[in-house]
């Protein structure tokens, strides 16, 4: 199989500071089960065949915290400082990766009810793709608005898709994309397939997710998470 030739990383992003949540310290350090959000979503890296290596890329004053919680685990190599944005954070765990090419799959750090079939799907892919996204269908109806509030388009839901993680790529080409951005203040993304389609390097694919694979913001998604867990 090409994904047993191909080496497959897991960059797991945790920097973020988690002030939606409420909690006073951020998310990825809450409490599920007697373990924290971020140990359950390493583990579901770990756990996988496919994987080879984990990255995980955290805020600099938790560098040790991580290095800490995550010294059990064989396959984490590097526990790296995060940047002022998702962007930068993405770029310094790329660039931290220590191989000429193979599949990088970078998911959110407080995403933990990843399922092993959706990671093996995404290195599947990248068998014959070289830029995916996890996502699932948008079952409500969307609005385009202005900042004042009206509605201005509103698109057909079969067009639309909900962003997950992970978004997977062949590494060669993510770290082309960030070179070119790193310096280019034109480039205002939100995530790395932005950047794939800000340069027109590669057709972006979508992979099917699962709606329980969400990302970890309110109090009441740590309380989800705990029953589903």
């Amino acid at each position: 199989m090409y994904c047993r030739r191909m080496k497959n990383i897991a960059l797991i992003l945790a920097s973020g500071t988690g002030s939606r949540c409420g909690l006073g310290y951020p998310k990825q350090f809450a409490d599920i089960n007697g373990k924290c959000v971020l140990q359950h979503t390493v583990e579901k890296f770990e756990n996988n065949e496919y994987i080879n290596e984990i990255y995980i890329v955290t805020n600099h004053e938790y560098v040790k915290k991580v290095e800490n919680l995550t010294r059990n685990y064989t396959k984490v190599i590097k526990v790296i400082t995060g940047g002022e944005t998702r962007k930068d954070s993405s770029y310094n765990g790329i660039s931290a990766i220590n191989c000429d090419e193979g599949n990088v799959l970078i998911h959110d750090g407080v995403r933990p009810l990843i399922t092993n079939e959706i990671i093996n799907n995404c290195i599947e892919s990248l068998s014959n793709k070289t830029a995916i996204c996890v996502a699932i269908d948008s079952t409500d109806t969307i609005y385009k608005t202005t900042d004042e509030g009206k509605i201005i388009d509103i698109p057909p839901r079969s067009t639309l898709k909900r962003a997950q993680t992970p978004q997977c790529f062949r590494l060669s080409l993510i770290k082309k994309a960030h070179e070119l951005a790193k310096n280019d203040m034109s480039c205002v993304v939100t995530d790395d397939c932005g950047l794939i389609m800000h340069y027109n390097l590669a057709n972006v694919y979508t992979i099917n997710g699962a709606e329980q694979n969400i990302k970890i913001t309110f109090p009441e998604d740590i309380e989800f998470a705990k029953k589903y867990l």
